[in-house]
């Protein structure tokens, strides 16, 4: 190992060309950097600074140890900041998990913000579905998941605020057969008709479905917007997001459909380990509590909606 004077003295030999250079470079005095040159060729028992020249330059060997010493200069460096940053009450890194119905495009101005504070906090967004988001948090894939539904189970340290209501609407394509049955729908209607439903992304157990019911025939989608426009096509029925298919129930190109048993709005939860929360994790958490965040959040992008 190569201590911190050392690697700075390789480093400032390699890009100064001369002693007296670099040691001006170092603070020091040439004669002593010039020792300290010849005490570290002796300990490798190496020659690594050519001196037959005008210009001091670096031998193979030399060279090596110089592209190994800046490479160990920035891992020192980079430990440093680490040590800094844990000490500092930051985490090292946020895993965040949100329900694939929230866009990422929502969620990235936050991200923006964040930079802002220097943290040092890597962070990893990605998304799961129904039980994979609460499965996510549980495992330890996750520090905070936002939009998780049902309610929350049971997990060590868990705690949690619910960020809203989410509105859903059962919706036909124009050219479905269900779009010309008059009245409300009821159960044995709709069974007689696939249901378009988004994978539940569980690794553990079968997972969960909703707007499907026992012996009806299902088309099981990755996201949302599939769903969405699976419906659209007529490829199958289901329970929509009332405000993301807003304008395509304007322009008629899917119809609300009534039915007997009408569903209720999802709660929304934002949900973390209240034993590992860092200041990264305070940060969202803080943001995540604005009323206007969370609406949007919600609410959505209307996928008909036309530039």
């Amino acid at each position: 190992m190569l201590s911190e004077e050392e690697l700075a003295l390789i480093e400032a030999i390699r890009e100064c060309g001369s002693l007296s250079r670099a040691a001006t470079r170092l603070g020091k005095a040439p004669s002593t950097v010039s020792y300290s040159a010849r005490q570290l060729e002796e300990r490798f028992d190496a020659l690594l600074f050519d001196r037959r020249r005008y210009r001091l330059e670096l031998t193979p060997a030399g060279r090596v140890l110089a592209e190994e010493a800046a490479r160990m200069m920035q891992e020192s460096c980079r430990t440093t900041q680490r040590i800094r940053q844990i000490a500092s009450g930051w985490e090292e890194r946020l895993c965040i998990v949100s329900d694939e119905l929230f866009e990422f495009e929502i969620l990235a101005p936050l991200i923006a913000d964040f930079d802002q504070l220097q943290s040092g906090v890597s962070l990893r967004l990605t998304t799961e579905v129904l039980g994979g988001t609460w499965e996510a948090l549980r495992t330890g894939r996750a520090g905070l998941i936002i939009g998780a539904t049902n309610e929350p189970p049971a997990i060590q340290g868990l705690r949690w605020f619910e960020l809203g209501q989410l509105e859903w609407v059962f919706a036909v394509s124009a050219r479905h057969p269900l779009a010309h049955v008059c009245g409300p729908l009821s159960r044995e209607t709709i069974q007689q008709h696939r249901a378009v439903v988004v994978a539940d992304s569980s690794r553990e157990g079968q997972g969960r479905a909703y707007g499907m019911l026992n012996g009806q025939p299902v088309l099981a989608v990755a996201s949302m917007h599939a769903k969405i426009h699976a419906q659209s096509i007529g490829l199958g029925v289901g329970w929509l997001p009332r405000k993301r298919v807003a304008s395509l129930l304007a322009r008629g190109e899917l119809v609300e459909k009534k039915t007997v048993d009408q569903r209720e709005p999802n709660v929304m939860y934002v949900a973390w380990r209240g034993d590992l929360e860092g200041r990264a994790l305070s940060w969202w958490l803080q943001r995540l509590r604005e009323p206007r965040l969370a609406a949007a959040l919600l609410a959505g992008r209307d996928v008909g909606m036309r530039d």
